[in-house]
């Protein structure tokens, strides 16, 4: 073999020893920098709390700040369509709702394709909806407000945070399956349901049990059904819709993304922190306190979960015959 070969070979070998893979660079060089962790719903709400909960983990074991910053409206649409279009480089992430998958069933269009501009982490957790009334109200079952809603039709009001979310999914698939009219307030998250509720303004709050369980304990809102199928571990005494209304169930989920063509040892990165964090005994307490079942798993899994869903909200929406916006 040549000398000067060899001289080249050896160098371009002891080059790659040296600097490694450029995914291995870009995992030991990640993060460098503050990362964003981006929701679309008010202050105070679900998401929000669920995301400042990990974020504060994530910070601890990346070395580094994740800034939670809430971006309401259109159900989440505009925080997902900011996060479709972020660099993609793994500084910018969403806290994905449910109503991810409502709303690419629900929408003709959306701005951002929900699967493939995005790029996913790992699921977080997976809970239920609450439908409660204030604790002084006329109706203490839900068998008293179907009746009500059958015999005055659109004069009950139910709130969400935002057309296409799931809580409005919730409504829409109740008022469906029960034969019943009600009429939705949207709202774009954070105490504001809980707060009209209370207040007189509306009739019948939709929410998670990050809003709902803390009143509920409190005993100033009374739970008048569950969306899981069988009663929840926190909230026992909360009957199931379905025992009113046969095969009601809904559940919901929150999980981590980024945008599309971030580096996969980025990717890896992110999911290995998230899921340790899951674990962390300090924030899965916290997280199982607000009512949650903590899950984590794979990018594949969240992205086959959230493909799933979406085809099941299609035909929910279809069945129900309600109307694609």
């Amino acid at each position: 073999m040549d000398v000067r070969f060899r001289g080249i070979t050896a160098a371009a070998v002891a080059l790659v020893c040296a600097f490694g893979s450029p995914n291995a660079r870009a995992d030991e060089e990640y993060p460098s920098r503050p990362i964003t962790l981006t929701h679309g719903f008010g202050a105070g709400g679900n998401a929000d709390a669920i995301a400042r909960i990990v974020a504060d983990g994530l910070s601890r074991r990346l070395a580094k700040p994740v800034i939670v910053e809430a971006r309401p409206g259109a159900g989440g649409n505009i925080a997902s369509d900011r996060v479709a279009k972020a660099a993609p480089d793994g500084y910018t992430l969403i806290m994905l709702t449910g109503g991810h998958a409502v709303s690419a069933a629900l929408y003709k269009a959306l701005p951002f394709d929900p699967v493939d501009d995005f790029q996913m982490i790992s699921t977080v957790v997976f809970f239920p909806f609450v439908v409660a009334v204030k604790a002084d109200h006329r109706f203490r079952s839900l068998a008293d407000l179907i009746a009500e809603a059958k015999a005055k039709p659109d004069t009950l009001t139910y709130s969400s945070v935002g057309v296409g979310s799931t809580q409005h999914l919730v409504g829409e698939l109740l008022s469906s399956m029960a034969g019943i009219k009600m009429i939705h307030v949207p709202y774009k998250g954070g105490g504001g349901p809980i707060n009209d509720l209370l207040g007189g303004q509306i009739d019948i709050l939709i929410d998670t049990l990050t809003i709902s369980a803390p009143q509920l304990s409190a005993g100033t809102i009374r739970g008048l059904g569950v969306t899981s199928a069988k009663p929840w571990f926190s909230i026992p005494d909360v009957p199931p819709i379905a025992t009113t209304v046969p095969g009601f169930e809904v559940r919901s989920w929150l999980g981590i993304a980024t945008s599309r063509n971030v580096p996969p040892a980025v990717v890896e990165r992110l999911n290995r922190e998230v899921r340790a964090v899951l674990e962390l005994p300090e924030i899965k307490a916290k997280l199982e306190a607000m009512g949650n079942e903590v899950r984590g798993g794979s990018p594949d899994d969240m992205r086959s979960m959230i493909v799933s869903e979406i085809s099941r909200w299609k035909q929910v929406i279809g069945s129900a015959g309600i109307a694609r916006q």
